[in-house]
């Protein structure tokens, strides 16, 4: 029977360094620990470098700390796909849920839905800082609505990302506005994101609310009546549109354009709507009609889920790269920082 598995650990500063010993001794090969200056509290090198005696074992961040957790894992060949126990390989992908930063309408209390308003100064902040939060996570494609204040959020979000790679609109309106937004340098193109708008994102449409201050509505209709326009599941406010019809386009649409980018392993951001993310995170972490309606989402805060052998993981919001810990990053994702980091030493 082979030898078990002893962990020790070392204390640098506030970060803690695991490994393991073995009957052949320890099985660290070449690897460094140690804080650097844009905040990643841990350097591996684990790209290229025999980090193990063993051709079956890897380091990986595995959660959350103030001293950031290393252990052991089965060794993944690939930066976005793992090895299961049956031998199979398993498509890895990140999806990140953003809603909308602060709204000029958000800002004066009034009932938004469909109209399309733009971010207040609050909100380009929101969205910046969510773009520093997602900055070490990758993104392949985006996903937004076709509401200025989500395209904005979506936009800015991506000023921030370390691989500085240019988020592009595509326009699939008509054939012409497909040609005209061609691009045909191959170089180009693979320094650019799609950010692909759909109206099935947009936020719930409150018909005739749309443009009334909230506080003033609620006096004039009575407060239970006007909170079961807004927080009911299936109620819709006069001529708009209920939670449940908002779920109907938000989620089928996620389910048809959406998912099918994760299982082929494309890292996927969403910048949509406090109604239409509600839709998806119902769908995604089987919620019930009454759970949603609790389902809080704040502006420009982002969501990360892991999305694993068909499986959805919720992981929280990202910490921003200056935070001393590490959030909820699986293997993948700590494999992706450091290639990162790496770049980043080699052109300062």
């Amino acid at each position: 029977m082979a030898a078990a598995a002893s962990f020790f650990s070392q204390s640098v500063g506030t970060i803690h360094v695991c490994g393991c010993a073995n009957s052949s001794g320890f099985c660290f090969g070449k690897s460094s620990s140690r804080s650097i200056s844009n905040g990643f509290p841990i350097h591996v090198r684990l790209l290229g470098k025999r980090i193990c005696s063993s051709s079956h074992c890897k380091l990986h961040v595995v959660r959350e700390s103030n001293s950031c957790a290393l252990m052991m894992d089965r060794v993944s060949s690939s930066s976005d796909s793992s090895i299961d126990n049956n031998g199979k390989r398993s498509i890895e992908s990140a999806l990140i849920l953003i809603r909308h930063g602060e709204s000029l309408w958000n800002e004066k209390n009034l009932f938004t839905g469909c109209v399309d308003v733009p971010l207040t100064k609050k909100g380009i902040e929101e969205a910046l800082q969510a773009g520093i939060r997602i900055s070490n996570i990758p993104i392949d494609v985006v996903y937004t609505s076709t509401l200025i204040r989500a395209q904005m959020t979506a936009m800015l979000a991506m000023t921030q990302h370390r691989h500085k790679k240019v988020p592009i609109i595509t326009h699939n309106e008509n054939e012409q506005a497909n040609l005209w937004n061609q691009i045909y340098s191959k170089e180009t193109k693979k320094q650019s994101i799609p950010v692909t708008p759909a109206w099935q994102l947009n936020e719930r449409m409150y018909g005739e609310l749309q443009g009334l201050n909230k506080q003033e509505t609620a006096e004039r209709y009575g407060k239970e009546l006007v909170h079961g326009w807004r927080r009911s599941y299936d109620i819709p406010p006069p001529n708009g549109e209920s939670l449940e019809m908002c779920s109907k386009r938000a989620v089928a649409y996620f389910r048809e354009h959406i998912e099918p980018q994760l299982q082929s392993g494309k890292h996927v951001m969403v910048a949509a709507h406090g109604n239409s993310l509600r839709s998806i995170i119902m769908y995604l972490d089987k919620l019930t009609s009454q759970e949603v309606i609790n389902l809080e989402l704040s502006t420009g805060i982002p969501l990360l889920y892991i999305y694993k052998e068909g499986r959805f993981m919720k992981r929280g919001s990202p910490v921003g790269p200056t935070e001393a810990g590490v959030f909820a990053y699986t293997e993948t994702l700590a494999l992706y920082r450091q290639e990162l980091d790496e770049m980043s030493q080699r052109t300062s």
